[in-house]
């Protein structure tokens, strides 16, 4: 939530190909050519102009199809590569899309000004400077030394301020918006656990545009809580030995610039500094039918919705979106070989291009690694025969793809796991450091009203939140034109037979055929939530589909319907959601999510309630967690993780994991060891 570098995010490995494959982030030579372009071009002269968004401009859908199925590199033709640009110059937001298929020429295709409420992707660059202007501010200073506190242990990072219609630094009259944020500040001093020591009670709006605090104040004083046992750093801590993690056989994937191919799976991996990672063009080998059948076109998580309940005055705008305000990709840091990834891993790197357009490197952004942990893919032993016991059993393997966001105080792992029985499961887990607000309080019987959270430590709330991580998924089962499918579990009386049974089940189906008929609690109601694809059917003659596999972490927003941080992110009443595809329907709280108003986005555009049925559609999934703080979160949070998948439904025409070989004799591992699988799934 308060970022501190800015990156967008490209290629580290080079494909042996003479063209870039069409969906390949930007690397460091494009990041140079749309910086040159943009500056020289005569369409934005006020200055200075600075980069907040620079990416991959998507070619259109057919044409990367039609690539990808061209799997002689001879047969296939480069795609225009183009970028899409968001600068500021002149307290506005100009949009470029810029053509860098040659780099030593490129040319800004198109300019346009946004008008409408909103603001990009902060830069690192301009939160510093704003971090530094209380130092300078002479109310601050004596604010400080009032608390008897030292001006070198005190730091301000920035936070988001939301919108609250007329009310506050964000209001919007349909003309005029100020670009503000809020500084919040804390103390460091004897432990980097800066998070754990608030200051409470003071406020600090910066206006971004003219670098300058436009509004202060010094409401209340509140005991800064003490730095003791808020270190968490291994020189201070007890920790126990890591584990080892071992591949004998070697590495059982591939990776070719950004194409990454393991058992059955072939993928391609990218970056974007809104989104993060990004998997495109997943698609699965039948062995029966003898042929590489789609599954996902393109996904990525849209959006972290992260709401704070606590509506005092320093508190009620902490109503964070990571993705819109802050970027994922912006958030990610170098990975920690054999502790954020084992030792098996392969990692790819990233460029990142500065407030000034110029990319800079950034290692280890997302790392491969194969995973075996003593999970068994299927079994069955047979006692019904009395001379023998039969016993067959598979051991299970993934592949992940992981990247880890350290969005302020907050460390989201976000890993995409791909198994050889076609489950793609996606799995975000959260851990860091909580964000606590200081107190009186001491023990909890002293609380005798709403404390908004849970004493964790003497003057130290840690204030109720939620998280809400929503992923855009194209899928694509089998084909480009799907529908979705509820399959809803209905109890029904047993009247037409002579048994005694007295009630049973059944499935009633419901296809989906506008946008209103797909959005789903799945609290509300059992059902079985499919995609399907109605023009391919199996030999039995069931629709090929993916059925979405609901896991841990399903909490939707209870917040009312018109309170503001929920008519920004509206879509978080529910968890799956299913839209036409749109090229540029890609962020869940629009394209301009700081201080947006709710105009833009996925419920927006559900709004219009288009066909669903039978078309190129898009699913929104999002994994929802109340957090209600406890002291076993502090000083730093233990990983707790949600999870959906989506996983083949009559997609096979049989369990495409009957035919994987046993694992050799002799070759039984324990289970925290990580090994080579894929020869078990040939």
């Amino acid at each position: 939530m308060f970022p501190l570098i800015l990156a967008v995010l490209s290629t580290l490995t080079t494909a042996a190909s003479t063209h870039p494959h069409p969906l390949d982030p930007l690397s460091p030579a494009e990041l140079i050519a749309v910086r040159t372009a943009v500056l020289a071009s005569p369409l934005v002269r006020a200055r200075p102009l600075t980069f907040h968004y620079v990416g991959l401009d998507e070619p259109d859908k057919t044409d990367v199809l039609s690539y990808a199925e061209a799997r002689s590199s001879s047969s296939r033709a480069a795609l225009p590569r183009h970028a899409f640009v968001i600068t500021r110059a002149g307290g506005q937001s100009h949009e470029l899309r810029v053509d860098i298929t040659d780099t030593n020429a490129a040319t800004v295709l198109s300019h346009s000004v946004h008008h409408g409420a909103g603001f990009p992707i902060h830069t690192s660059e301009e939160q510093f400077a704003a971090e530094a202007l209380p130092f300078r501010h002479a109310p601050f200073v004596e604010s400080m030394r009032r608390r008897g506190l030292d001006m070198d242990d005190v730091l301000c990072p920035v936070s988001t301020v939301g919108w609250f219609g007329d009310t506050g630094p964000s209001e919007w009259d349909g003309k005029v918006q100020k670009r503000v944020v809020k500084l919040v500040c804390f103390v460091a001093g004897a432990t980097p656990n800066f998070y754990a020591r608030p200051v409470e009670g003071v406020t600090l709006v910066v206006d971004l545009d003219r670098m300058a605090i436009v509004e202060y104040k010094d409401r209340v004083v509140y005991p800064v809580p003490k730095a003791e046992g808020t270190d968490y750093r291994t020189a201070k801590v007890y920790t126990a030995a890591p584990g080892v993690a071992l591949q004998p056989e070697g590495r059982g994937f591939h990776i070719d610039g950004h194409l990454v191919r393991w058992a059955n799976w072939e993928f391609h991996v990218g970056f974007d500094m809104r989104a993060g990672i990004v998997i495109s063009l997943a698609s699965i080998h039948d062995a029966e039918a003898g042929a590489r059948r789609r599954v996902l076109y393109r996904g990525f998580v849209s959006e972290i919705f992260v709401p704070y309940m606590d509506p005092a005055e320093e508190w009620y705008d902490r109503t964070f979106m990571d993705a819109g305000e802050y970027g994922l990709g912006v958030t990610t840091f170098p990975l920690q070989p054999g502790a954020d990834c084992p030792a098996n891993a392969a990692y790819l790197d990233g460029y990142y291009a500065g407030q000034d357009g110029k990319p800079v490197e950034n290692k280890n952004m997302i790392c491969v690694f194969e995973r075996y942990a003593g999970d068994i893919a299927w079994r069955h032993t047979e006692a019904g025969f009395a001379d023998r016991l039969i016993t067959e059993t598979r051991p299970d393997a993934s592949l992940v793809a992981r990247m880890v966001v350290s969005s302020g105080n907050y460390d989201y792992i976000l890993d995409w796991e791909f198994k050889p029985s076609g489950s793609i499961k996606f799995v975000v887990s959260m851990t860091g450091l909580l964000e606590v607000k200081g107190t009186d309080y001491t023990h909890a019987d002293q609380i005798k009203q709403d404390a908004h959270g849970t004493l964790l430590a003497e003057n130290t709330i840690g204030v109720y939140h939620d998280h809400y991580v929503t992923y855009y998924l194209d899928l694509d089962v089998d084909g480009t034109n799907n529908s979705f499918v509820k399959n809803v579990i209905t109890t029904k009386r047993n009247t037409n037979t002579n048994t005694p049974r007295k009630s049973y089940w059944t499935v009633r189906r419901e296809v989906a055929e506008t946008e209103a008929d797909a959005q789903v609690d799945v609290n509300v109601a059992a059902a079985d939530l499919l995609i399907v694809n109605p023009n391919k059917k199996t030999r039995m003659g069931n629709e090929v589909g993916y059925r979405v596999a609901v896991g841990g972490a399903t909490a939707a927003s209870v917040l009312d319907d018109d309170d503001y941080p929920q008519r920004r992110a509206s879509y978080s009443k529910k968890q799956v959601w299913v839209t036409p595809y749109k090229r540029d329907e890609k962020w869940a709280t629009g394209l301009y999510a700081d201080q947006s108003t709710g105009d833009d986005g996925l419920a927006v555009w559900s709004g219009r309630n288009r066909g669903v049925r039978n078309e190129d559609i898009v699913l929104w999934y999002t994994v929802g967690i109340h957090h209600i703080p406890c002291q076993d979160d502090f000083p730093i949070m233990p990983k707790v993780s949600g999870w959906f998948e989506v996983r083949p439904t009559n997609f096979f025409e049989q369990n495409p994991l009957l035919k994987t070989r046993p694992p050799r004799p002799g070759s039984d591992l324990p289970t925290s060891v990580n090994c080579s699988c894929a020869g078990y799934f040939s």
